[in-house]
């Protein structure tokens, strides 16, 4: 499945990337699985987005819960808890 990331503010600095096109397995199903996989990067992927760090998530530039399914082709966003503008 492909999908497009986006990642703002302190994630944006801390993972050095704003956006990724990425093709995932068919084993990911969910944004918390998405999650797990990208920790799986190890470094700061893992420092980022490990699970006990608070972050809100988008799909399609909706809010969503992590446990909401992944679409083919959806921009999926992750952002901490506040962002300021």
């Amino acid at each position: 499945m492909k999908l497009q990331l986006r990642f703002f503010a302190s994630l944006r600095e801390s993972l050095g990337v704003s956006q990724e096109s990425i093709d995932i397995p068919e084993t990911i199903k969910t944004i918390a699985d998405l999650r797990i996989y990208l920790v799986e990067r190890g470094n700061s992927w893992a420092e980022v987005l490990a699970q006990g760090k608070v972050l809100r998530c988008a799909l399609n530039q909706h809010m969503v819960e992590a446990s909401t399914a992944l679409q083919e082709g959806a921009e999926v966003a992750f952002f901490p808890p506040v962002t300021g503008g």
